[in-house]
């Protein structure tokens, strides 16, 4: 096709061209307005998709597509108004705002949820469109459609956002709000309330959202017994010491750990910390005939060659105390009750010479005396030039004869 059409060459491809001509015609924005209003009507639906897209497309042969029998050209259409609408300042061209606004309605409207997740993802964040559209698209019951409006719309107020939370909002719905760029106090309030766990999880990761203590309270209540809030409450920024108190009362010793680091705690509330804890666990035992089968599973995992460096860090991390405590007595070969006596000895030293009899890595070690062990922070040992142990074999092995000798 030639750079520059003429007239007849247009009727050409209008009268007697083949679906791909009329195609490449309609792609074309300096194809005459009446050409592409008579390609609005076009048998072949790529070359009616091609219309809606084009931005040169009369808002007359728009205004045909928007109930357009292929779902794709409305699609089309729908992201092509969604992107103009924003654009059109307010009194500015105000026939082609008024016309456009219409048509964005009538595609706000669209059976389809996947033609309303159009319009919604391309205005979502856009402050220069309808505030009915908006309303509208908040309250759609298809996911794809309101999510991306009450996560990002700035047009939602706080008396929005809470009408829509009170209705009975999907869960969907529930974590888009709890995840918008401000989240006022008595919003947080209203999300806590539906006790909707990944809605107050999303609450609790973002870090613009404002929490009432008592709020905070609240959801500590309810997380000693939902382990999918341990993690998200133990991360949330700007805890106060009262409510890390509480929070190390039931979550696991690593995020203990990772809350403290976060919070860059003073040495003598982080070693209270860590004893508030140390004193949960050492009442946390199992029964024996427990205790024997995590033994007998630590020497199924030690035959078939599993514990390694990354077996430990994921049992830290998945808070597997008795289970990794059976295998730390099984790789360095020294009784349970006796490693048990190491991790309760707020020792780096004598942690770190456990490891090093297990054949774990240094960075291992360390992990083990701050994320499982809980040693003071003035008792931790360091790697040596990032990887190395710190002291001697000897050294290591003296640490750890005090124990066994004892044992």
């Amino acid at each position: 096709m030639p750079k520059i059409l003429s007239q007849e060459d247009e009727r050409n491809i209008l009268e007697k061209g083949s679906d791909d001509q009329r195609a490449e015609l309609a792609a074309r924005a300096d194809a005459r307005p009446e050409v592409l209003y008579y390609l609005a009507e076009d048998k072949a639906p790529k070359v009616r998709k091609l219309i809606a897209a084009n931005p040169s497309t009369p808002m007359q042969a728009a205004e045909k597509l928007s109930d357009d029998e292929d779902d794709e050209v409305r699609a089309e259409l729908a992201r092509k108004i969604g992107r103009l609408v924003p654009g059109l300042k307010r009194g500015e061209r105000n026939a082609l705002r008024e016309k456009a606004i219409k048509l964005l309605e009538t595609l706000a409207e669209d059976q389809l949820p996947k033609i309303r997740a159009v319009v919604a993802e391309e205005i979502k964040s856009s402050d220069n469109v309808p505030k009915e559209i908006v309303d509208k698209l908040a309250r759609d019951v298809a996911d794809i459609v309101c999510g991306p409006i009450l996560q990002y719309s700035p047009l939602l107020n706080d008396d929005d956002l809470r009408e829509i939370i009170a209705a009975g909002a999907s869960q969907t719905a529930l974590q888009s709000i709890a995840s918008r760029t401000t989240v006022s106090e008595e919003v947080a309030d209203d999300l806590v309330a539906t006790l909707d766990i990944p809605a107050i999880t999303a609450l609790l990761t973002n870090a613009n959202a404002q929490i009432r203590e008592d709020t905070l309270d609240q959801i500590i209540d309810q997380a000693e017994s939902v382990e999918d809030l341990h993690k998200p409450l133990a991360m949330r920024p700007q805890l106060s010491i009262r409510a890390m108190k509480r929070i190390a009362g039931f979550v696991a010793s690593a995020l203990v750990h990772a809350m403290m680091e976060q919070n860059d705690l003073p040495e003598d509330q982080a070693e209270e910390l860590l004893e508030r804890v140390r004193e949960r666990l050492s009442s946390e035992r199992l029964g024996e005939g427990d205790e024997a089968k995590l033994a007998r599973a630590a020497q199924d995992y030690y035959q078939r060659s599993m514990l390694t460096d990354d077996f430990v860090i994921e049992q830290i991390e998945a808070n597997r105390r008795e289970l990794l405590l059976q295998c730390l007595s099984v790789m360095a070969d020294i009784p349970a009750a006796t490693v048990r006596q190491i991790i309760q000895s707020k020792s780096g030293r004598a942690v770190t010479a456990l490891a090093w009899r297990a054949g774990l890595k240094m960075r291992t070690a360390y992990e083990l005396q701050t994320r499982f062990a809980l040693v003071p922070k003035a008792q931790l040992l360091h790697p040596k030039d990032g990887t190395k142990y710190p002291i001697d074999d000897n050294e290591l092995d003296w640490h750890l004869s005090y124990f066994v000798e004892q044992a």
